[in-house]
């Protein structure tokens, strides 16, 4: 049997947004660090982020403002302690960025003074938002990006999966404590293994276990599955923010159509031509975006149809290229021309409000096992991600995580020389069609049964089917050869369990999400809190995915 490599660092850090990287570069003047990116180092939700990131700079603003705006817009649900604390440590963070290199809009006051261009977003009562032009993740993320290759103490693992995390109980052993992980290095093939004396889980949300996502294939609840499965708890997992309009087309994924069409006068309207915003809401297509998302979904699922349309082709020609010159030429790309047809669209899954319990240092229930940004519930988030919110998430509490980490050295063990992966018992699968196949049927039912309209009896036909899978993926792939197919199959069916379990526990509608059986709000709502139940002692040294 080949020999498999052994990898030691002192912080292992799953996940290479910002986030992950932030937390990098905090901990590697004085720490070995590796960083496992699940595909290419750029590419992931944060590359995608088009929005800001909310911090007050302006004299006139203030953080009571910033916490009140975002208590607001979660509906009811966010932690207050949370919510003030990543809103007092948001300068700092931002400053972090632009001592990196961030390239924050600027511009130069009557006084000939450089200061932050700061605008205004959606549910923000201030100008606090910092942009790089319209496309601040991508700024963010080439900046860490290049930072980190240049670190010396950065050793960067390109396209490599987690498998699963390395634990006491995994081990046989006493107590609770993260040793590492076991990786598949999608390049050769092969299974290797990671000892570090921490372990960070960066690895962004669960939106792909929707049909329709706004975010890279990547996001696909790895680090949730892996940290239920070592024994912690999840929070919120019910809810998750959806773009009302996302392009629905085999050949454009993942294209958002901004609502501002919607403000410039398009209309929503069902396969027949007629409007249905106006059955809705007095606001018709300028309602808020939970408003429309929920009545788009209604409306497929009433009829049974893949998609509505926004159709804006009764404005002038020259109007719609002036306004709309991207989307122009991208639907032009795909064979829509706005100017003449609707455009084809669906709610897609943009972000993962719950997620992984942790403590304002970002510590899971695993005392070395540490979730920083989309993978983590802070309670920040409530039933509505705030906008601009989300990045700056990640960095303050890749600021609080690093400071907690170089504060407990002293007590931290040395990594350990852990167990190979054993492959003496595995077959290469004759069936990728059929894991395929399942991958797509989970995405279809939890869109169909768990998207943003839900009744009671679809949320259980959705845990029937999804049991199923388990079931399936237990019995029949158990011993198959890793692969990428397989691995994420595993995580979604398991953080598809965890979204319906939350929402059968939700009894009211809140934020986005709608519950025909539950319409109304209680007046005290709480965290949907799950617990892991307790695992028997499972060898690592069997192969068993």
């Amino acid at each position: 049997m080949q020999q498999q490599k052994e990898h030691l660092c002192d912080v292992l850090i799953i996940g290479s947004g910002a986030a992950g990287l932030s937390l990098a570069l905090q901990l590697a003047d004085k720490l070995n660090v590796m960083v496992l990116s699940k595909g290419p180092l750029r590419e992931g939700s944060t590359l995608y982020a088009q929005g800001g990131i909310a911090a007050v700079f302006d004299e006139n603003d203030s953080i009571d403002s910033h916490v009140s705006d975002t208590l607001i817009a979660g509906a009811g649900l966010c932690d207050a302690q949370a919510v003030k604390f990543t809103a007092e440590h948001a300068k700092e963070a931002m400053e972090w960025l632009i001592e990196q290199g961030v390239p924050f809009d600027q511009y130069r006051d009557e006084d000939g003074v450089l200061k932050y261009h700061l605008t205004r977003e959606g549910g923000h009562s201030h100008r606090r938002i910092l942009h790089a032009a319209d496309a601040t993740g991508r700024a963010v993320q080439i900046t860490l990006v290049d930072q980190v290759k240049a670190h010396p103490n950065i050793r960067l693992l390109e396209n490599y999966n987690a498998i699963d995390l390395i634990t006491a109980t995994k081990l046989g052993l006493a107590g609770q404590h993260c040793y590492g992980a076991y990786v598949w290095n999608r390049k050769s093939e092969q299974v290797e293994v990671i000892s570090a004396r921490f372990v960070a889980l960066a690895t962004g949300g669960a939106s792909k276990v929707y049909l329709y996502t706004s975010n890279p294939d990547v996001a696909s609840g790895d680090g949730i599955a892996m940290a239920w499965r070592a024994g912690c708890r999840v929070a919120n997992m019910e809810f998750n923010q959806f773009h009302p309009t996302s392009l629905y087309h085999p050949d454009a994924r993942n294209y958002l159509i901004t609502e501002a069409m919607r403000g410039e006068g398009a209309y929503l309207k069902r396969p027949d031509g007629s409007r249905f915003m106006p059955d809705f809401d007095e606001r018709a297509e300028l309602a808020p975006r939970d408003v429309v998302a929920r009545a788009i979904d209604f409306e497929m699922k009433r009829l049974g149809v893949p998609c509505v349309y926004l159709d804006i082709s009764h404005k002038p020609k020259d109007f719609i290229i002036e306004h709309f010159p991207t989307i122009y030429a991208k639907c032009l790309s795909v064979g829509i021309d706005i100017t003449k047809q609707p455009i084809p669209v669906v709610p897609a899954a943009h972000y993962t409000c719950g997620g992984v319990m942790t403590n304002q240092n970002g510590q899971t229930d695993v005392p070395n096992l540490y979730a920083i940004g989309e993978v983590a519930y802070t309670g920040l988030h409530g039933a509505n991600r705030m906008a601009s919110n989300s990045l700056l998430e990640c960095v303050v509490f890749a600021q609080s995580a690093a400071k907690h980490i170089l504060a407990n050295l002293a007590q931290a063990a040395a990594p350990i020389s852990l167990p190979q992966w054993d492959e003496s018992r595995v077959s290469n699968s004759d069936e990728e069609v059929v894991i395929t196949h399942n991958w797509h049927e989970l995405r279809l039912f939890m869109w169909d049964f768990v998207g943003i309209v839900r009744t009671t009896k679809r949320l259980e036909r959705a845990l029937h089917r999804v049991e199923l899978l388990q079931r399936e993926i237990q019995e029949y792939y158990r011993h198959f050869r890793v692969s990428n197919n397989l691995l994420e199959l595993r995580n979604l069916t398991m953080v598809a369990e965890l979204i319906i379990r939350c929402a059968m526990a939700r009894k009211e509608s809140r934020g986005l999400h709608y519950t025909l059986d539950y319409p109304a709000m209680l007046d005290n709502p709480k965290p949907t809190i799950l617990t892991p139940p307790e695992r028997e002692t499972e060898p690592v040294t069997t192969q068993t995915i």
